[in-house]
């Protein structure tokens, strides 16, 4: 397997506690279509779950392939205009530039964010600068061999010339599990997570959690999940912690390019109270 960015180490894992559940918003349509010229258009929005206000957004997308760079304009409905511009081998194999900014008229207010990815078998590195918070520079750089990965994030704040947020994580990935192990928050946050397909149509993931500025009662809060595909067209996925807090969720292709998904989330100590969540989503893409 190829060496993961820092922030993907646990990605398998991650993806079964955390992708696919729709509850999030109690309505959330995405539509994709692609130009016959290769520009890619994306539309999205969701309604918020408290006041039913609908938030969305724009997108468009263009790639040339044979130079590598692909342009990115999205608007959304904040009147937020974000643009991102990336740079695949940029200069010499292995290494991606990118260029992502954000602007709002009524305001004037702005953000840049520039950054360097170097990839290679046995390593991934990535920094990245932020022009107009701080400003700070990012960093992170994990190296693999032989299914054994370990990394390091770090943070700095210019202004201050401080450290102000470091990370570290060891694992080992295989393409049918992966256990990890990390130590975020500037080692006051201790994770481990576990990933297993057990075969081809199950997988599951189930991650725990020590925050050490919490007090000693709140004990580790522990996670599991499973996904399972029904048939090519639909899967299903549940989800549970120590809070007694249950995730379910339901998704079937209804047609080439059309997806619908379901999602509950139930409070079991709090059955006859309303804290619960529902969510319906739709995804066309042509």
């Amino acid at each position: 397997m190829s060496v993961p960015q820092f922030k993907d180490i646990s990605k398998a894992a991650n993806n079964v506690l955390g992708k696919d559940f729709y509850h999030v918003a109690p309505l959330s349509l995405e539509v994709k279509t692609v130009a016959p010229n290769g520009v890619a258009f994306t539309v999205d929005g969701q309604s918020n779950q408290k006041t039913g206000a609908l938030a969305g957004k724009i997108e468009a997308q263009y790639t040339d392939k044979p130079s590598g760079v692909s342009l990115t304009q999205g608007w959304t409905s904040a009147n937020v205009l974000n643009t991102k511009v990336e740079l695949n081998e940029a200069f010499t194999p292995g290494l991606k530039g990118e260029v992502d900014t954000s602007f709002l008229p009524d305001t004037g207010a702005k953000n840049a964010k520039v950054g360097l990815t170097y990839k290679q078998p046995g390593v991934n590195a990535h920094i990245l600068l932020d022009a107009f918070k701080g400003p700070g520079v990012t960093g992170d750089v994990v190296f693999g061999h032989g299914g054994f990965v370990a990394g390091g994030e770090i943070a700095y704040d210019v202004s201050s010339a401080k450290i102000s947020r470091f990370s570290s994580a060891i694992g080992y990935l295989h393409p049918a599990y992966s256990a990890t192990v990390a130590a975020t928050n500037n080692f006051n946050v201790f994770s481990a997570a576990i990933w297993h397909k057990v075969d081809p149509n199950t997988e599951i993931g189930a991650r725990g959690t020590w925050d050490a500025a919490q007090p000693s009662s709140a004990g580790v809060g522990i996670e599991a999940a499973v996904k399972h595909n029904l048939d090519r067209s639909a899967f299903v996925k549940a989800k549970l912690n120590n809070q007694g807090i249950a995730w379910l969720s339901y998704s079937q292709a209804l047609r080439p390019g059309v997806t619908m998904g379901v999602g509950l989330l139930a409070d079991t100590q709090r059955l006859n109270e309303s804290a619960h969540k529902v969510g319906l989503s739709l995804k066309f893409a042509a």
